[in-house]
This record gives structure tokens, sequence and C-alpha cells, in this order.
């Protein structure tokens, strides 16, 4: 397994994590995701540990809080093997400060995180999306005083659009607190949006990516393509209008050339789109999911290998739309405005 620094830190994740958000399987939405229990959740956790993949996020919200629970199960006896990744902001009970960033509801997610997850600190907390209502300065200064009790160890940011991120790290180099070293983005062979502006972004402040949904909310698994109804037990019956928007000919044209390159290379659709997307600029992890041991197995074979060039371009092209302006003008000038892809 391949390691990379998270962004401009000093500390190495490796590029492929697990995600959790198929444990727990609490209400309609995550149940659609899967239902992994704590026997399942070992299973996977002694797979991903015997390949070298050592990083697992969670969020408080995955299940109400259950697969932060499972997931502290599965790891007892080994927390010195691996890394967790959790995120908090987004709704956690019915009380008016049981949500956002402020200093209250901060402390009491991170608190409760660390009992579900049964240990005394996480590697990586993450904000799961901005809080416009809580000044800058209450965020940050919270996560240092955390930071400085040993809670946590790196912070990040989820969902945040480029202005959102880049006045927090002025905040925080005006005032010393802990910067943001990542970024969990959507990113996908379907959607590229994260590469107009906080690709850019990442680059110049030395912010890393940990991408969510690297298959294009379970679109990109090989089990859909042209001209064929949507498999009977795809998550997307009751979740595609939850996630990612994506036209369907932009899908079909990326899954078509997908599939022509499996052809080529005997690797899956769902290895060559996560291969794809380990070969892009400041992505520092992707977060892969699975069900069962079979897709686990199956996404790890993602690494060790690399597509050549000819069948990035190929991917490139089929992948690409127009972006939203200015960033469009901003192609038409790359002599002094040079695109980092």
């Amino acid at each position: 397994m391949e390691h990379r620094r998270l962004g401009a830190s000093g500390f190495t994740v490796p590029v492929l994590s697990f995600g959790t958000g198929t444990f727990g399987g609490k209400g309609e939405f995550f149940g659609a995701w899967g239902n992994t229990d704590v026997v399942e959740a070992k299973r996977l956790v002694d797979i991903c540990l015997d390949a070298g993949l050592t990083m697992f996020d969670s969020a408080d919200v995955y299940s109400d809080g259950a697969a932060e629970a499972v997931l502290g199960e599965a790891i007892k006896g080994r927390r010195d093997r691996l890394l967790l990744s959790t995120k908090a902001t987004f709704r956690s009970g019915d009380g008016a400060n049981e949500v956002g960033s402020s200093r209250f509801h901060l402390i009491r997610a991170c608190d409760a995180a660390l009992k579900r997850l049964g240990t005394d600190y996480i590697d990586l907390f993450q904000l799961h999306g901005f809080d416009a209502l809580t000044p800058v300065e209450e965020v940050l200064s919270t996560l240092d005083d955390l930071v400085r009790a040993g809670k946590i160890r790196y912070v990040g940011v989820s969902n945040f659009s480029g202005w959102h991120l880049m006045k927090s790290l002025a905040v925080a180099d005006r005032y010393g607190y802990p910067r943001y070293v990542a970024n969990q983005t959507y990113y996908s062979l379907i959607g590229r949006d994260y590469e107009s502006e906080l690709m850019p972004l990442g680059l110049d402040q030395g912010v890393g990516a940990v991408v969510w949904s690297p298959l294009g909310w379970g679109r990109l698994t090989g089990k859909i393509k042209r001209g064929q109804p949507l498999p009977a037990n795809s998550r997307l019956h009751k979740t595609a209008d939850m996630g990612p928007p994506v036209a369907d000919e932009l899908l079909y044209k990326v899954v078509d050339v997908l599939q022509e390159i499996a052809n080529e290379t005997g690797k899956s659709i769902p290895q060559i789109a996560l291969n794809w997307l380990l070969q892009r600029p400041t992505v520092s992890t992707v977060v892969i999911g699975a069900r069962s041991e079979e897709q686990l197995l199956q996404n790890l074979g993602a690494v060790g290998w690399n597509l050549d060039k000819e069948q990035i371009a190929r991917l490139d092209l089929a992948s690409t739309v127009t972006p939203t302006y200015p960033y469009w003008h901003q192609r038409g000038f790359t002599e002094r405005n040079p695109l980092p892809v």
C-alpha cells in the first residue's frame, strides 16, 4: 500500500482509506448503504489491515452514531495499528445547540465520538460542512483547544467552498491556530467540479484531498450501463436524488470508455475509476466503502499498478464538461493562469 503526506502536514496516510457509511444500517438512508454489524466489520477491518489499508473514516451522523460505535468495537485491541478519522457539524440531536461548529457543539461532538470509537484521540477530525453562523475564530480556537488537549491530532473540512476554506486558513495563519490539512471532497470521473477551484487551492495552500464517493455515488461499479435498467439491489433506487447529480449521457460516455480500458487491462471498472483518481493532483487518499468482503477486495485491487498516459487521456476526454464561470474564462488564459490538470 502506497502512503502519501496529508496535504502539507508531516502526517502520512494510505492512498486508500475505508469508509464506514455501511456500518450500523440505522434509518432508511443509511440502511440503503448497508447494515454491517460488529462481526462483519471486524472481518472487513482484518482484510484492510492485511492489505496495508490502515485509515478508517466515519462521522457522527452515519446511522445516528451507530457507524462509529460499530467501528469502535471492530478495532478493539488494535487501536495502535490504525488511523481514525471522523466528522461532525451536522445535526446530532433535537437541541438548539446540537448542530454546527460552535464551541458548545464541537466539544460535545468530539467527546461523544471518542466514547463511541472507544479511543482517547482521533487522528483526523473534520468539519462535515461549513457553519456560516459561527465565527471562524470561534471554530478554529475550539479546534486548537481540542488539539492541545490531545483529543485530536489533525484537522480538516468537508464540503466547503473555496472561499470558506481560504477564509479559515487565513484566520488560522493570523492567530496561529491549526491549519486544515485535509479537504474531504466529492471527486470522481463523473464529478470533476473539485478541479475548478478547490484543487488549485489545495495545491497552493497544502490541503490534501480525502476523496468521498469516488465511484460517483455507486454509478461506476460496472453494474450500470447504457440501455440497461438499474440492478435490483442498487442503493440508487432510494438515494439517487440525495447524492451528486450527473447527466445520463455523461455517465454512459464515461462508462463506455471504462469498459474499453477494462477489456484492455483485465482490470474492473471500479478499479480503473479509482486508479484514475489516485493519479490526480492533491489527492492524498481515496475513501472506499464495501458491503461485503468481495467488494472490499475488488476495491483494494485499484493499487499496485497504474493506467498509462493514453488511457488517462481517454478518460479525461470522456469525463470533461464545460466548467462554470469564471473557470471557463480562466482556461482561455493559461499563459498567466496555468491549470493543475
